[in-house]
This record gives structure tokens, sequence and C-alpha cells, in this order.
């Protein structure tokens, strides 16, 4: 059940994937469209949690500081991905951005959390990071590293974040409290900083752009809570292969109905991926 959980989320970030990238076409990248895209998102996350969670508000000192670092992250993340898609190919971006959502949390799990290495999950990742390899195009706009690297790291923090949260033995709130929390924390937080910075951005304001900011914050607030769901039950260094390769391969069959079709090299990649994932759900070793 926890499999289809994952694939469910897989779906979600996909479209949240291609979402971003329209928002960073009519609005570009920089502080101001990082915090708002936040504020967005934040917002789609406080609407659909609440319900979800019974209408209430749950908090603990653990849980609102954890929450804390995740905003943290999240702003970051949002400001090296917006620069990200702004500098480079699609490619480059998907392979920075995906092998650290799978490369952290996957070694947090095994090194710090007892979840042990496997054939499975060693030939899973092998395959998966080929796969990811095969996509690399070379990009035509330099000086973009720090932010591959940025992409990287913050994107597998997030992982991290959220392992280290259903692992430890502080006094915690529910899952859906918890997705709730934090959005209302970054919603406070990247608010207040969008409303200090639109003065200055005013000339540059796209409205066109807030409905695909909005939009994937839906999709991404949910996906992350049914990861969050799913990690309770499921070992890190199994889901987060399983998310990198998904995406993967949701992205590129939105892409086959685009403009940009999806070249030979990547529909290989993806091919790789599923067998991959494959491996890492059916050997038991």
């Amino acid at each position: 059940m926890y499999y289809g959980v994952i694939v469910i989320s897989v779906l979600l970030f996909g479209v949240n994937f291609a979402l971003n990238k329209q928002y960073q076409k009519r609005i570009g990248s920089g502080f101001f469209p990082t915090f708002f895209l936040a504020t967005l998102s934040s917002s789609a996350g406080v609407i659909v949690l609440f319900p979800l969670n019974e209408f209430r508000f749950e908090f603990t000192l653990f849980a609102f500081l954890m929450a804390a670092t995740a905003t943290v992250n999240s702003l970051c993340l949002n400001f090296c991905s917006l620069k990200t898609l702004g500098k480079v190919n699609l490619s480059l971006y998907s392979l920075f951005m995906m092998l650290g959502g799978m490369v952290l949390p996957s070694v947090v799990g095994v090194l710090f959390f007892e979840e042990g290495m496997t054939w499975a999950k060693g030939i899973c990742y092998a395959i998966i990071v080929i796969s990811l390899m095969i996509t690399v195009e070379k990009s035509d706009k330099k000086g973009g590293w720090i932010y591959y690297a940025g992409v990287f790291v913050l994107n597998g923090m997030s992982g991290v974040i959220s392992k280290i949260y259903q692992a430890a033995d502080y006094p915690k709130i529910s899952s859906s409290g918890y997705s709730l929390l934090c959005a209302t924390t970054t919603l406070v937080v990247a608010g207040t900083l969008a409303l200090i910075l639109f003065p200055s951005y005013r000339k540059k304001f796209r409205p066109s752009a807030a409905p695909f900011g909005f939009t994937s914050g839906v999709f991404n607030r949910v996906a992350n809570l049914l990861l969050l769901i799913a990690l309770a039950h499921v070992p890190a260094s199994v889901q987060y292969p399983m998310v990198t390769g998904g995406v993967m391969i949701v992205s590129t069959v939105i892409a086959a109905f685009s403009a940009n079709k999806p070249t030979k090299k990547q529909w290989i990649a993806v091919g790789l991926s599923f067998v991959g994932i494959l491996l890492l759900v059916t050997i038991p070793i």
C-alpha cells in the first residue's frame, strides 16, 4: 500500500516540476520570485492541509524547530532552483536535483538509521545514476555550478530533514499536522519577505505567474505529505531512489506531449529507471 502512496506522490512531483518551469518563465529568478513562489505554494498548502488535519493546528517545540529548519531549506532550494532553471537546460537541472534527492537521504538512512545496504539498493542506485547521466546535455550558459551544488544538497536535505523528524524520539505531532506546521511557518516567513521586497520588484511583476506557483504548491505539499506518511513504513534508502527514478519517468512522459519532445537517450534512461525501481521493490537481498 505504501509503495502505491509513493507512486501517487511521484506523479504529483512530476506535474509540480513542470509548473515551476512555467512559473520561472513568466517571472524569472531572484529573491522576490523565490519568496513569492514560497508564499503562493505555502498558502496552497495551508488551504489543502488544514481540512486534511481536521481543521486543527498541532504543535510541539521539536516539530516547530524542524519545521523552521525545513522552511529555511525550502526557501534556499527555491532560490537555487529558479536560478538554475534560468541558466541551464532541464537535463542538467534534473540530474543534480534528482541525484541529491536520492543520494543524501539514502546515505543518511544507511549510515545513521540502520537501514542496511543490500544488493538490490546498490544495483538500483547504479542504474538510476547511469540513466541520469545518459540524459545530460551540454549547457550553453556558464556560471551555474554553484546553483547545481545548491540544488543537489538542498533537495537532498529536504529528505534528510523528513527522515530525522520521523525517526527522532522527541515529542512529535501527526504527519499531516507537521506538514501543516511547515506550510504555515513558510507562509509567515516568505510572505513577510515578499511584502518587503515587492515595492522594488513592482515594475517586473507578472500576475500570470501566480496560478502556476499556487497550483504547484498544492501538488508539492500533498506529495510531501504522502512521502512523510510512507517514510514511517518504507526505508529512506528505498523510498528516495523510487522517487528519483519515478519523477524522471513522469517528467519525460509529460515532455512527450509538449513541443520539446524527449530524445531517444531520454527514453532509454526512463527504461533503465523503471528497471532499477522494479529491482529495488522485488529483490529481497
